[in-house]
């Protein structure tokens, strides 16, 4: 995916259809003087419906088609005929789409299956005809309801990616190039700050043909549960991720610090992130000779953690071992 096409927040305008009116209509075929009452009732308005669509990785199909309309539902007619249904609109999503309300901010819906179908908004149901309203002392009725309106308002769509094994760590710690070892995404690269502007998504191949999803989440810096660096844009998608695969290049300062200050902002964007399994590697350990490794683990009481590199390979295979055991294990 590149820059310009991941979109993963839209807002958008839905109107579902307006039901059908029922018909009033009297029969009035030739020697039938007095043949009452013959509408039939209106057809139902057409429904918006999101669909979950496995096969899509963001939102920008809605990014500029941002007004949704379903169909009005058509008026019943004489001889009891039945007005037809409004056509209804369905929205393609990715997985781990969130629908919630633009004005309230009230949790709607969410898509996490392929597939996977939910009425947005209902269509208003058509309305009734007046042979409905016949009766004994009203034989003739000259009424029909009318239809019901749909339903229309502005929604917020957010895409929460799905994914086995989220990347954590700051700027340039090692996350994309990880990625581009363990699986075919073919993330920027560099060594400046905020390279990854947009999560990454890569498939990881592992024995026995079995796969996991790895994605790499953009550069988390001290403050971004405030809104620093790119903030709170891409803290969501780590909500998804079961297992949070921690990264701290060896070349930090004090990687303890820097761990727990990675931790601390999790916590203050949702506690319940520390609830989800972890892991801390020390990236680019070609750095490193054994004496280094030994003093670092040493600062690291009690934290499970390994040392890889994603330049020589050193323990990625075993890496994806402890990643599979961790995935399966619960």
């Amino acid at each position: 995916m590149s820059d310009s096409n991941f979109v993963d927040y839209v807002k958008i305008f839905c109107q579902s259809g307006n039901g059908g009116a029922g018909s009033a209509h009297l029969r009035t075929e030739k020697f039938v003087p007095k043949g009452g009452p013959d509408g039939g009732d209106g057809g139902r308005g057409g429904h918006v419906i999101l669909k979950g669509n496995s096969q899509m990785w963001t939102l920008l199909h809605l990014k500029y088609h941002r007004h949704v309309k379903a169909g009005h539902g058509g008026n019943g007619g004489k001889q009891c005929s039945f007005g037809a249904s409004g056509e209804d609109k369905i929205i393609e999503v990715p997985l781990g789409t969130v629908v919630k309300d633009a004005e309230t901010g009230e949790f709607l819906m969410e898509i996490t299956r392929d597939g996977e179908t939910r009425v947005l908004f209902a269509g208003g149901r058509g309305g009734l005809g007046n042979t409905h309203f016949k009766s004994a002392t009203h034989q003739t009725p000259r009424f029909a309801q009318p239809g019901e309106p749909g339903r229309e308002a502005w929604v917020i769509l957010e895409l929460k990616i799905l994914a086995d094994v989220g990347l954590v760590g700051f700027p340039s710690s090692g996350k994309s190039t990880l990625l581009s070892v363990v699986s075919a995404a073919k993330p920027k690269i560099a060594d400046y700050p905020f390279t990854t502007l947009v999560p990454n998504i890569g498939i990881v191949s592992y024995r026995d043909q079995h796969s996991f999803v790895m994605a790499d989440i953009p550069g988390i810096i001290e403050g971004a549960h405030q809104g620093k660096g790119l903030g709170l844009r891409f803290l969501r998608h780590i909500e998804r991720n079961p297992v949070l695969l921690f990264m701290v290049p060896a070349d930090s300062k004090d990687h303890l610090r820097e761990y727990h200050i990675l931790l601390k902002e999790l916590e203050e964007y949702n506690p319940e992130l520390l609830d989800k399994q972890r892991f801390l590697v020390i990236s680019k350990a070609d750095m490193l000779d054994e004496v280094l490794m030994v003093q670092i683990s040493a600062l690291l009481p009690g934290i499970p953690h390994m040392f890889i590199s994603s330049v020589t390979g050193y323990n990625i295979i075993a890496l994806k071992d402890k990643l599979w055991h961790i995935l399966t294990a619960s």
